[in-house]
């Protein structure tokens, strides 16, 4: 069996991208942001050797993995993880769209 791949949509990225931005910004330090970042890809190495450990979504092939305050949604299959968004609990419900 091949080695599954993670890939991030463009959504996802941009929207990591914003959350580290905004950390870096608001803490006038990039210190926090790496932090979280090695925090979301030692979730991802967990998921590539169990990819069905993310909770069920109303859509049956996306699942949601949590890590911290965030939920990364995503789908896989024998070869990819594809990360769809990540999304900060704190928001409001009401603007979550996964893909």
């Amino acid at each position: 069996m091949a080695k599954q791949k993670i890939i991030w949509s463009g959504k996802a990225k941009k929207k990591l991208i914003k959350i580290l931005e905004f950390y870096a910004e608001r803490n006038k330090s990039k210190f926090y942001s790496a932090k979280l970042y090695q925090r979301f890809n030692k979730e991802l190495k967990i998921l590539l050797k169990q990819p069905d450990i993310g909770i069920k979504t109303e859509i049956e092939s996306v699942r949601g993995l949590i890590v911290d305050d965030y939920i990364l949604f995503y789908e896989y299959n024998s070869e990819f993880i594809i990360i769809h968004t990540i999304w900060d609990c704190r928001q409001n419900p009401n603007d979550f769209q996964i893909k």
